[in-house]
């Protein structure tokens, strides 16, 4: 029976298991590169607590944070959206979100970005997708005006943000991540195969 066994059903059958991977892994790239392959663009600002006499730098830094946790839900927002809207310098191409109904304007804007804290630091990340490099540059730069110019409507006035790292795009698209997507697949494929091996 030691010859029937799943160790050895699969050494005897691994060229077969590492094709289906492959193939499988390849069909993930192919399937991955049908969506829109999308550039990000980050930039970062520095959110600054106006610290009061006898308040520690821990606790300072600790409300930065918590200011910016409140900053990244109140970015996916339609009124964040129009401020963002509303710089002049921007070249941004609105009418990639205005040809869409509400609905799917909002959903796209939520999509687009994607801020988040960097604990301890009171930094907030703020980048932006687009399948155009300059147009997520472009996102991220009038992103971080906002929140530069008008976020201290959201915190109130003891908050100041200010930008502390102007947009770097991406060489390369890194949405959806085709080469994680292959790899994911690869791995799928062997073990789909291996079962279907060692069930046969």
């Amino acid at each position: 029976m030691l010859h029937n066994s799943p160790l050895v059903l699969l050494k005897k059958r691994w060229k077969f298991i590492m094709v289906v991977g492959i193939i499988l892994g390849i069909l993930s790239g192919i399937v991955t590169m049908l969506f829109p392959l999308n550039y990000r663009a980050d930039a970062q600002v520095l959110i600054i607590s106006k610290s009061r006499y006898g308040v520690d730098p821990y606790t300072v830094v600790r409300s930065a944070e918590r200011v910016g946790e409140n900053i990244t839900q109140v970015m996916r927002t339609n009124d964040f959206y129009n401020k963002v809207k509303e710089q002049k310098e921007s070249s941004v191409d609105w009418s990639y979100f205005d040809d869409n109904n509400e609905r799917e304007k909002r959903k796209l804007w939520n999509k687009t970005m994607n801020p988040s804290v960097v604990y301890g630091t009171g930094v907030l990340n703020v980048s932006m997708y687009h399948p155009d490099k300059t147009q997520a540059s472009a996102l991220a730069s009038a992103a971080v005006s906002a929140l530069s110019a008008k976020g201290w409507e959201y915190v109130g006035g003891d908050v100041t943000i200010k930008v502390i790292n102007e947009p770097i795009v991406t060489k390369f698209p890194v949405r959806p991540n085709v080469l994680l997507n292959m790899i994911l697949g690869f791995i799928v494929g062997l073990l789909f195969s291996g079962f279907v091996v060692i069930k046969r």
